[in-house]
Parts: C-alpha cells; structure tokens; sequence
C-alpha cells in the first residue's frame, strides 16, 4: 500500500492568506501555476498578481467553503448574505465580474445575477487539490465576466506516478471535522485505485450538516443551519508520459439555506432592520462532467495541444412566504454544454498560446404563485429570469510570450467574442404581458504585461500592464423578475449593452532564502457599468429598480503581503489591502446620475501572525485579523440596513490559534480557537454575524 502525505481535518477562517497560501511554499520556493498563462508556469515568472492555494494548505485547514477560502487574502471581501451564501469581492468586483472554472471549465454561466449571489458556494473543497486566484483583468484568456479577478479550481487526481509503473496500488482516508460555534460536522470518504505510471482512479464523497451560528453578544442565530452533499469521481489515462485523458464527474447539493437577513428571524445587531418575510430557504445543486485530452511535447507546428469537452447542471429552486402570508416558489433548471481547445507552438515570434472556446446555455424557469391561504394561483410567465431561453459565448484568442532579453519578458495579445441571447418569455415590465428578448453582441479585448526577473534567478522580480476587460449582458441583466437588495425588486431590462474596463497594474515580487514578499498597485478604469436604477415605481412593497448601461468610474488600491523565516523553526507573516473607488450612480429615479463610492468596498485589513514548527510532528500558528470600520456608502448601501448597519460596519479584530500533531503515519489530529476575544463581527455588506469564540478539532486517518 503506498504512504501518501496526510491530510489534516482543520477550520475554516485561520490562516488562508496569500502570504501563506502561496509563500507558505517557502519550502518549495515557487509554485507553478497554469491560470495566470494558460501554461504552467512559475509564479515568479508570471505578469500577474497571483495567490495560490496549494495542497499543504487545503490539507491543513479544509476550508467549508470556496468564498471562506479567500477570506484572508489581501484585496478580497468575502461577503455573506447568508451562512450558504458566500461571494467574494475581488478588487472591489463581486458575482458575475470575477470568473469562476474547475479544471478550466466556466462555471459561470448566464444565470448568474447581479451582486453577491450564492453559486460560488456550490463547490466541495474537499474535493479540491490547488486554488489559483489571478487578480485582475483576464477577459484576453477567458473571455467575459473575467475582470476582478480569475479563479481555477483544480480537482484531485489519483497520484500515477508516486508508485512503480505497471504495479496496482490503492489508498483511502477517512476526515472529520467538528466546530462549535457553527455546531457544525462534517466527513469525507476519498479512495484511489491504479496502476502505476498508467492509469488512475479517485473518489470522493463529502456530507456536512451545519446548525444555527452562535453569534457573540447575539447568542444562537435561527434559521442559519443547512447540509450539504458532494462526489466527486475523476479517471485519468496516460497512453504514455505526453498523452492523457481525463473523464470526470462532480456533483454537489445543498439543502434549506435560508436567506435570514430577509426573514422575521433575523436578529437587530448594531441597528440593523429586520426582514419581514416569514419563510425563505433556497435548494440548490450542480452537476459537472468532462472529458480532456492532453498532448505534450509534439514535434512541428504544434507542441502542446489540449481539449475539452463539458456539461454542467445548474438547478435551483427558492420557496418564499411573503409577510401577508403570499406564497410563491420559483428557480430555473440550466444546462450548460461546453468545448475549447487550446494550442502552443514555439516560434520565432515567441511563444504563441492561441485557441477558441464555445459554450451554449439553455435554461428553463418557473414560478407558481400561492394564495395566503395555501390554496394554488398560477405560473408565471417566467420565473427569476426569462423562460426558455438559450445564450452562445464564442471566443478566439492569441498569446504571444516574447523574451526580450534574458531577464525581461513581454506578453500580450487579444480575444475576439461574440455573445448571444434568445429569451422565449418574459414578462414585460409595463403590461404583464408576455414578450421576447434577442440580441448579441462582439468584443475585442486586449493585454500587454511585463515581467522582469531582475537577478536572473528568481530572487527579485517586476511586472505590470494594461489589460482591457469586458461583460457582456445575461439572462439576468435582461430579463430578471426577482428581488434584489434589500427592499427592492428587479424587473426586465432589453436593450443592454457590455461593459467594458481596462486595468492598470505594477507590482513586485522577492523570493529570497529568508524573506518573501510581494506588492501590486492597480487602478481599474470602468465604463458603460450596467447598474441597477430606482424607477420610482413600488410593487408588493418593495421599489422597483432596472437596469441600465452608462456608468463608469474606477477603483484603486494597495496591496503587500511577506513572511519571515526568523530561525528554520520560527516564521511570521503578515499582509495589508486597502482599496477604493467612486462610480456614477443613479440614486434617485432621476435620469441624472451621481458620483459616489462603489457599493460595498474593502476596509482597511490587515494580518500579523507567527508559525512554529516545534518538531517534524508538532506545529502551532498563533494570528491576528484586523478590519476598519467601513463607512464610504453609497446611496443603495445606506439604505441596506438589513444588512449594513446605519453609519457603516463596524471593525473587529480577530485572534486566532491553531494547531497540529501527526500522531503516527496514519493518523493527523489538529485543535485551534477561533475568535478567541468572542468578538461581535460581521463582514461588510453580509447579511448575518460570524460565529463568536469557535472550538474546531479534526482527524484524518489514512489506510
């Protein structure tokens, strides 16, 4: 049986930061990474801002969710409408403009809405091996929706070629995690079967039950429990060392996640408003399978050539009690079939990375409405967007890498896109009655970046660029009929056009023996901002807003991250973001727009903490999380006081402590306090309090 490295059943908030989460591979220095490129690279060599999550620290700390994930990496917010609910907000840009893939498939996808929203939570990181986050602009490789920020999720694989060719192996692990303030348990199963150095099998399955947060000075939080369930299955074949095949299934479900903010069972906290709904809980799954080959190494024009076959599943449903006791239960079934190739060949221009992509989404939505007192009323024309609907993303992109001297390297390069939607039914927003929407759209988007290995080794780098971005309009741009905010109901709106941003970035990099450290300062340019617009109009209550193209403005920041290696058994770490920006609004039902600050900006934050490593079995991390308070509103975020508190969300500062001991090669227990100060927080712009003082302990046996 083979000896595989354990992994640790560990919490959620402790330590996922980019100065440990890609400079806690001092060990391995510097960690290759294929997203920034589209090949592996790197992370020294790369013209971008890139933080990575490796399997050291997935294995240490098996994070619940993809969005808690980032909850500590400077320039990003992750905002919590609800406990299920998670998006983060990376360089001021949330939902559909930071693009979300496993293994290089969109999971974005034309359902996706404005603002936080909870398709990022569909993801079992347990079943995850490596996260890459590219800041920035990426929409030159993959096209729309690519602007704040870029995420790759790489799935687990059987480990081929850790055992002898040609000889069967076989392994398995069993993890549990258990936490007190979100009396939460949770355990997975994983398996793996092959034959070395040709073929292998991996399997995972994942289930989670979470109850009802115990919040500091709030006590138990109602109605913030749910469960979840997650497999994952993936078959690899190498028909020789340069050719692959990859057959993958990945599937994850979640059950009664209440949106509580919006509810009678939310709890007032620093003057927040309660909801007035009495029931609201959201069912979601997603289902995703693949097919990939891989070519590497070829002689002649080409040299490297990879493929892609996809279908992802996406289904929702969202039961809803109204205050006046209306009923009404609505979602959408959406299939998504995906394909691209990607090719590299060498020449004397450089390296060239060039291909094309194509997805079509179709999608079926549905709303039946109840009387008060039970009793069935009829469907709706549509549900919370148009029914019947289908949309095309085409895209042909080309890279070149140029080396301009033996330290300096440009890369750059453009996307041609085309996008289109064909919406059957929506209910237009003036007679009720039913209509169709069509439209497409094309887009050219560029990038050129620098990167400069000043020593030659590595030790020091620079780099930086213009890269341009863009959105093009989906199915919920178009024809959403659903609530938005807080008190607000959105309702359909043809005619739109994309979005378009350009990005300006310089930053650095030291990898030295001892120290690790790097800096970004970026400014983001944005025009024709599709925004939601107040129409004056009240309908069940709520105030009705449309979306409409002509806002631009643009945000800025800083960013800096190191660690220290002070003795080979001591290191402390830290990082700092702060950001900020200021878009035309439309605050009123006025046509006249404003300027204000862009909704729901990262404060100020920042992180100190020291690592040891007593001995090769037994280590210890002690940390410190400050957030300032954030007050730079808008006029739609003052009016959010069921989730942002009047004046602003307050700072915190977190202290935390964990720790693990590997008890023998098969067993790995871990132990840590989060929130040791039982401190009252929330993140700005969520929609519920974090759970106070919170006890994790974890097991992960291998056999």
């Amino acid at each position: 049986m083979r000896k595989i490295p354990l992994i640790s059943a560990s919490f959620i908030f402790l330590l996922i930061t980019p100065c440990n989460a890609q400079l806690s591979e001092a060990d391995t220095l510097d960690p290759t990474v294929v997203t920034a490129t589209r090949t592996a690279k790197k992370v020294s060599a790369v013209p971008n801002t890139v933080r990575v999550i490796d399997s050291n620290r997935l294995r240490e700390n098996l994070p619940r969710s993809l969005p808690e994930s980032f909850e500590e990496i400077p320039g990003v917010l992750v905002q919590k409408t609800a406990h299920g609910q998670g998006s983060p907000f990376i360089r001021g840009f949330t939902a559909f403009r930071n693009l979300l893939m496993i293994d290089g498939i969109r999971l974005n996808h034309s359902a996706f809405r404005e603002g936080p929203n909870q398709y990022w939570a569909t993801i079992d990181m347990l079943s995850a091996r490596q996260v890459e986050l590219v800041k920035g602009q990426g929409s030159m490789l993959y096209g729309s929706d690519a602007i704040g920020g870029t995420v790759n999720l790489l799935t687990k694989s059987a480990d081929i070629f850790a055992h002898d060719k040609g000889k069967a192996f076989s392994s398995g692990e069993l993890l549990y995690r258990w936490a007190s303030g979100e009396q939460s348990h949770t355990g997975r199963m994983e398996g793996q079967i092959g034959i070395g150095g040709q073929t292998g099998l991996h399997l995972g399955y994942t289930a989670r039950e979470l109850g009802d947060i115990r919040a500091a000075g709030l006590g138990t939080l109602p109605k913030t429990g749910f469960s979840e369930k997650a497999f994952d299955i993936k078959l690899e074949h190498y028909f020789n060392p340069d050719r692959k095949i990859t057959l993958a299934y990945n599937q994850f479900n979640q059950d009664d996640a209440w949106r509580t903010h919006k509810t009678i069972f939310s709890r007032t906290w620093q003057g927040t408003t309660p909801g007035n709904e009495r029931h609201r809980i959201l069912d979601q799954g997603r289902k995703l399978a693949y097919a990939q080959f891989e070519a590497t190494g070829m002689e002649g024009l080409v040299n490297d050539l990879q493929a892609s076959l996809s279908w992802h599943h996406h289904s929702e449903q969202r039961d809803r009690i109204r205050s006046g006791g209306k009923r009404d239960i609505q979602g959408f079934d959406l299939d998504s079939l995906g394909s691209w190739i990607q090719l590299v060949s060498d020449t004397r221009i450089g390296e060239l990375t060039y291909g094309l992509s194509y997805y079509q989404d179709s999608a079926d939505t549905f709303r039946k409405n109840y009387a008060p007192d039970g009793t069935f009323k009829n469907n709706a024309i549509q549900g919370p967007f148009g029914d019947d609907a289908v949309y095309d993303l085409f895209g042909l992109y080309l890279q070149d890498t140029i080396l301009l001297n033996d330290h300096l390297e440009l890369t750059g390069g453009g996307r041609l896109t085309r996008a289109a939607a064909d919406i059957g039914k929506v209910a237009d927003p003036v007679s009720g009655e039913p209509i169709s929407i069509e439209d497409n759209w094309h887009d050219f988007s560029a990038s050129a970046r620098l990167a400069w290995d000043i020593t030659g080794k590595g030790l020091f780098n620079l780099y930086g660029g213009v890269s341009e971005g863009f959105r093009a309009p989906n199915f919920s741009d178009l024809s959403r009929l659903d609530s938005a905010r807080s008190n607000e109901i959105e309702t359909p709106s043809p005619g739109l056009s994309p979005e378009h941003f350009t990005s300006y970035e310089v930053g650095s990099r030291i990898n030295r023996e001892r120290l690790h450290a790097g800096m970004a300062v970026f400014f983001t340019d944005i025009k024709d901002l599709i925004s939601r617009t107040p129409t004056g109009q009240v309908i069940d209550g709520d105030s009705e807003v449309i979306k409409r193209n002509g806002s631009s403005g643009y945000i800025y920041g800083i960013e800096v991250d190191g660690r220290y290696q002070i003795s080979d058994q001591l290191s402390a770490f830290g990082h700092f973001a702060w950001n900020d920006g200021k878009a035309d609004t439309f605050p009123t039902s006025s046509s006249t727009s404003s300027e204000e600050y862009v909704s729901r900006l990262l404060p100020a934050s920042g992180q100190l903490g020291l690592r040891l490593d007593a001995t090769d079995r037994f280590w210890i991390e002690l940390s410190g999380y400050a957030a300032a308070r954030q007050d730079r509103l808008n006029t739609r975020d003052r009016s959010d006081t069921q989730r942002i508190p009047p004046g602003g969300t307050p700072g915190y500062v977190l202290l935390n402590i964990r720790s693990g001991f590997q008890v023998n090669e098969q067993l790995l227990l871990t132990a840590g306090i989060e929130n040791i100060a039982d401190e009252e927080y929330r993140a700005h712009g969520s929609g519920q309090n974090e759970p106070g003082i919170n006890f994790v302990l974890g097991a992960s046996l291998q056999f």
